[in-house]
């Protein structure tokens, strides 16, 4: 009976170790998919923005955010490397360093004396307690160093770990600063490293790109190289000096054990427990995979919470010179009369006469849009999508709004109510299923208006057909006035700040130019000039005022 036990327990591991290996396969595939289509750089430059919104004090900000994720339990990897790519090398280690020692510092006092009976408790199940307990009290500030350089004993663990051995507070904390160095540093220099190489893929040049990446990655694997080095010299000083590697059962090691199956294992068969966790890591892994092909097949279906989609833009349409045209002299008439020089909009007045605005559209819903040539259906969907807007604002100017953000999101540009030649789409639709994927003319974010202060500025007139190109290159010159609120060069320290439509349209710009600061360069002669002199402009990205576009706002 014993031998088919264990035999059933040899093969019940196997078949588990098996479930487990598949499980975190489907995970990672999953969890690739789901990052594939996340605009990472995106994410990253949100981040970025919040935390650089606290000026010098975001490295001060984020050492107390650490000081919290460290005292929580919460894994402080992660943040590590998200420190690395919000700032510089040495700001982002000494941001972690000092966090991560504080936050080990206050759990020690939490320990010591704030709640030293209910973590007591707590940590004499722990099954290496007794012998960290027994080490600190031989070696003292060398076995703390030594722990922290080993993954023996979980950091966080540790921290309240040592509040309980007769330690004494500083030489623990000073122990725990020195040998945290090596990890923060490979976990910081991960991020460093990413953002760095995202930067260069994203916003710059190639120039000298491909000499940067072989040194980040040089220096990431001589950095992992040395912290693995260090962490098993550490292991081995503490099996050489400690029992605390070899404990490992939550009872005395002097007790026995004994291979004989026991009574429970008679009753409920081999591995009970560890099918119950295998099953519980597979279930974990198919939603995960599953998720990841879901996003894959519809990936509008997460990206909308972190910006546009992203699309491939094709030429769909072939021009009909001979084609339907579709009157947009009424368009023209309100954007005269109501829009001034700046692109600021007089709500005010346009609310006391919208009768002009909403018989215009709702005469679109008569336009011949399938049977119209290119550049008419360009500039039909263009105009209907600002006509569109100033009525949707002139629907809630009477509740006090201040902002199209104001505005309920299903009621905004996700609200599928505009009929354009008897298709009923929203906002979103026109711009992004429509437009961006039918026309490989990325000026028309130059062109489409969201009523914000922060978009470029509404055209005094609508657009034609007939002159599209060059209204279109003039509103991307206009954008492109050195001094404007979407774009300045300061070329005596090599920055460039540009409107955000540059970070979160960054993909259809680098189709049709290959970088945001070649296409930026084909409307700013200075800029061009640089970039073919081999000088790569830092970038930054200016503030988006999403305050309504009213005249009164604009300068």
């Amino acid at each position: 009976m014993a031998e088919a036990v264990t035999r059933a327990k040899v093969l019940n591991d196997r078949v588990v170790g098996w479930v487990e290996l598949i499980s975190w396969l489907l995970i990672a595939a999953g969890l690739i998919s789901v990052l594939q289509a996340l605009p990472v750089n995106r994410l990253i430059e949100a981040v970025t923005g919040w935390v650089q919104g606290f000026g010098v004090l975001g490295p001060i900000v984020f050492a107390g955010v650490y000081i919290v994720v460290t005292v929580l339990f919460l894994p402080g990897s992660p943040f590590s490397i998200a420190a690395g790519a919000l700032f510089g090398l040495a700001e982002a280690f000494l941001a972690v360093l000092v966090g991560a020692t504080l936050g080990a510092g206050v759990a020690f006092l939490i320990a010591r004396y704030a709640a030293r009976n209910a973590i007591e408790r707590r940590l004499k199940g722990y099954p290496k307690f007794k012998a960290v307990d027994r080490a600190v009290a031989e070696g003292g500030w060398k076995i703390v160093a030594l722990l922290r350089l080993s993954p023996a004993v979980p950091f966080n663990l540790q921290n309240y770990l040592y509040g309980l051995t007769a330690i004494r507070f500083w030489p623990c904390m000073l122990a725990t600063a020195v040998a945290m160095i090596p990890g923060i540093f490979l976990y910081v220099y991960v991020g460093y490293a990413s953002r760095a190489g995202l930067e260069a893929a994203t916003s710059g040049e190639a120039e000298g790109g491909f000499g940067r990446w072989i040194l980040l990655g040089v220096g990431l694997v001589a950095t992992i190289v040395v912290t693995v080095y260090v962490t098993r010299l550490a292991r081995r000083a503490i099996q050489s000096q400690t029992d605390v590697e070899s404990f490992e059962s939550n009872e005395e090691k002097e007790e026995p054990v004994s291979n004989e199956p026991t009574k429970a294992d008679l009753q409920s068969g081999p591995g009970r427990h560890s099918w119950v966790k295998a099953g519980g890591l597979a279930t974990v892994a198919v939603v995960i995979f599953f998720l990841g092909i879901s996003v894959q097949l519809r990936a509008d279906w997460l990206t909308q919470w972190f910006g546009p989609p992203k699309v491939t833009m094709t030429e769909a349409y072939a021009p009909k010179p001979s084609g339907p045209t579709f009157d947009h002299s009424r368009l023209d008439r309100i954007l005269k009369r109501y829009v001034d020089a700046n692109g600021g909009v007089d709500y005010s007045g346009l609310a006391e006469n919208p009768k002009p605005l909403l018989e215009y559209n709702a005469s679109l819903e008569d336009a011949p849009f399938d049977k119209m040539g290119r550049n008419e259906k360009l500039a039909l969907l263009i105009n209907a999508y600002n006509s569109f807007t100033l009525e949707l604002i002139l629907e809630w100017l009477g509740r006090g709004i201040d902002s199209i953000k104001d505005i309920p999101k299903d009621q905004r540009w996700q609200d599928a109510r505009w009929n354009i030649g008897g298709h009923v789409w929203s906002l979103n639709e026109i711009e992004h299923k429509r437009i961006r994927p039918h026309f490989q003319e990325p000026n028309v974010h130059w062109a489409l208006v969201c009523a914000a202060v922060g978009c470029p500025p509404l055209r005094r007139e609508a657009y034609s057909g007939d002159r599209i190109e060059k209204q279109l290159t003039d509103q991307a010159r206009r954008v492109h006035t050195n001094e404007s609120r979407w774009f300045r060069y300061d070329r005596s320290n090599g920055t460039i700040h540009l409107t955000p439509l540059y970070k979160w349209y960054s993909s259809d710009f680098e189709q049709a130019a290959g970088t945001i600061l070649k296409y930026a360069a084909q409307y700013f002669k200075p800029l061009g000039e640089d970039l073919k002199a081999g000088k790569r402009p830092a970038v930054r990205w200016l503030d988006y005022d999403w305050s309504l576009n009213s005249q009164k706002n604009l300068p």
